[in-house]
């Protein structure tokens, strides 16, 4: 990285203004798993580039460009926080992406599913078990950057897991059982949602939150990647993929079939297909981590 350089504001999605820290930017480029000689290029290169008020995402975009340019693979993983937002816009495949990371974990999952409460029904997003613990998973999806949960969420979920705990409680076998509600957004958690989530008990995963084993240390672990990750697919064929209930890149790989059925030439199917196995593949060569 460059010395000497200006300081400029750069302004965040949410419309804060901070100063650009190229240390930050290096350190994202490495988590993606660029080598550090080429972090240290794409940082000077931006950097040479900027200008007081520059958005984030103009600087996102910018070394998304030049990380596409030397591999797919890292460009693909360097965009997963990006490529999450793409999910939506409804809330359900995030809700089922969630529960594809807990069942890789050995959970039994349900997803959507209608619940009966002590006093009510309720509609829960994921529902995982596995030995002595079950969970009740709300999932909040933002596809806006800059949206955060706050802390009217996890009370109004505390609410409703105390309402259907009541009722496993009585379930042959779940008088012992660990029961927990959690709290899952794609993005941030306020300070006071924390700070009530973490009171009442509720386990609060955000994407950057805890510090380890945040959302984003899960599906990098685990290696689960969503196709809306893949840079050799337009978001015309994304959207087409997820409305066929298609999330993950390795369950592309076991119906690839669908591609040709979206309209895809032979030829890009062939770049979508080596770009997914090596995403999976390198993923895969991780070591997972645990909920």
């Amino acid at each position: 990285m460059q010395n000497g350089q200006t300081s400029f504001e750069v302004t965040k999605a949410n419309g804060e203004k901070s100063v650009f820290n190229p240390k930050k930017l290096f350190s994202s480029l490495t988590r993606s798993g660029a080598s550090e000689t080429l972090a240290h290029e794409i940082v000077d290169a931006i950097t040479s580039e900027l200008y007081p008020g520059i958005a984030t995402k103009k600087i996102y975009k910018k070394a998304f460009g030049l990380l596409k340019g030397r591999s797919r693979f890292l460009a693909a993983r360097y965009n997963l926080k990006n490529a999450i937002m793409m999910l939506g816009p409804s809330g359900y495949p995030f809700e089922k992406f969630i529960g594809e990371l807990l069942k890789h974990q050995g959970f039994k999952v349900e997803v959507a599913k209608i619940v009966k409460g002590k006093c009510v029904n309720h509609e829960v997003d994921v529902i995982a078990e596995k030995d002595s613990h079950h969970f009740m998973i709300e999932c909040k999806y933002h596809n806006q950057p800059g949206a955060v949960s706050d802390v009217k969420i996890p009370l109004y979920i505390h609410s409703r897991f105390l309402d259907v705990a009541e009722q496993w409680k009585t379930l042959p076998g779940h008088a012992n059982k660990f029961h927990q509600g959690w709290v899952v957004t794609n993005t941030r958690f306020t300070l006071d949602a924390i700070q009530y989530g973490s009171c009442a008990g509720l386990k609060m995963l955000g994407w950057d939150y805890p510090s380890k084993g945040s959302l984003k240390d899960l599906i990098d672990s685990l290696g689960l990647y969503p196709i809306t990750t893949l840079t050799s697919l337009t978001l015309t064929e994304k959207k087409a993929l997820l409305e066929m209930n298609l999330v993950l890149c390795h369950e592309l790989l076991k119906n690839e079939t669908v591609l040709a059925q979206i309209g895809i030439r032979p030829a890009r199917i062939k770049t979508i297909l080596e770009e997914c196995l090596n995403l999976c593949q390198r993923a895969n060569q991780r070591t997972p981590s645990h909920v």
